[in-house]
């Protein structure tokens, strides 16, 4: 059973920066690809950002290149998600996904490829 548990989340002003964390709890992190999805009061859950096992493919939503990062830290069971350039429309609860990878440089943008997923963190973005 794998456990993810994102923290990192809250109030900050348009413009601002804040960095989720997912930590894993799990058998052999590596072995999985992983991603960030948010979902806003009355939307569906959309795709944020993914990452390959080996951490050397990654992919992002149109809405957040070039103002979000991911990364891994795999001897240390977490992803992260840098946020900088925050939009109120960034408001939303986000969530991490694991998803077992059977390729090192995999990764899924689709939320039914993941297998596991935390309960999120919420991030509001204030005008």
């Amino acid at each position: 059973q794998v456990q993810l548990a994102e923290s990192g989340g809250g109030l900050v002003q348009a413009g601002g920066s804040l960095k989720l964390s997912c930590a894993a709890s799990v058998g052999v992190f590596s072995n999985y690809a992983m991603g960030w999805f948010r979902q806003a009061p009355g939307k569906e859950r959309e795709f944020v950002a993914a990452i390959s096992r080996d951490a050397e493919r990654t992919d992002y939503a149109d809405s957040v290149k070039g103002r979000f990062t991911i990364s891994r830290d795999n001897a240390k069971n977490t992803v992260f998600l840098q946020m900088n350039s925050l939009k109120p429309d960034d408001t939303a609860v986000y969530y991490c996904a694991a998803g077992r990878a059977y390729m090192s440089r995999y990764y899924y943008t689709g939320s039914r490829e993941y297998d596991f997923w935390g309960q999120g963190t919420q991030v509001t973005v204030s005008s």
